[in-house]
């Protein structure tokens, strides 16, 4: 069975793993150098509390980590903050088996709880696996830069696209921390 949790310093080295295959060969990633476990735990810790990160288990609590999910800060303007920018990657033994969708699912439905508005994710194209996931879970296009990446010798489109997790309110209420909140299944 497979479960989500929220990610720990613990998941560091599983969440590195999974990750450096997709920067040392490939070019869904613009990073050049793959981040090692003590970096990952940095940039999880930068969270802060209150941007979210969750990973997909094997089982509730000891289980290998199958994937992970997270988001940030969209923009480092303040009236940006009911944005976040979102970010997935599964193991590759995990393909094609739910795990994707099922932590975009849970990473959705926990931002919602929180108050975000908005959410946006980067896709370095073609990459039809990626945009039929965000799709699914109710990401939109909104747009395209053109060859704006250099990666392995070629220039790499980079697609935007959009989820709106609510509407808008006036005046907004300060999203909720992650913390605070757990992961949300629905």
């Amino acid at each position: 069975m497979i479960a989500l949790r929220p990610a720990t310093g613990d998941d560091a080295a599983a969440i590195a793993a999974i990750y450096a295959p997709h920067v040392l060969a490939g070019t869904v990633s613009f990073e050049v150098e793959a981040p090692d476990p003590q970096t990952m735990q940095a940039r999880m810790a930068r969270a802060d509390g209150l941007y979210p990160w969750i990973v997909a288990t094997t089982g509730a609590d000891q289980g290998g980590v199958l994937g992970y999910a997270y988001a940030t800060r969209f923009s480092e303007r303040d009236a940006y903050r009911w944005a976040v920018e979102t970010t997935i990657y599964v193991a590759d033994v995990a393909q094609r088996q739910g795990v994707g969708r099922l932590l975009y699912q849970g990473l959705i439905h926990t931002l919602r709880a929180q108050g975000f508005t908005q959410a946006i994710a980067r896709i370095a194209l073609p990459n039809n696996a990626s945009i039929t996931l965000h799709e699914q879970v109710g990401f939109r296009r909104a747009g395209v830069f053109r060859a704006i990446g250099h990666k392995h010798g070629q220039w790499i489109d980079v697609g935007y696209w959009q989820c709106m997790l609510a509407e808008p309110a006036s005046p907004p209420l300060e999203p909720r921390r992650f913390t605070d909140i757990g992961v949300r299944r629905s």
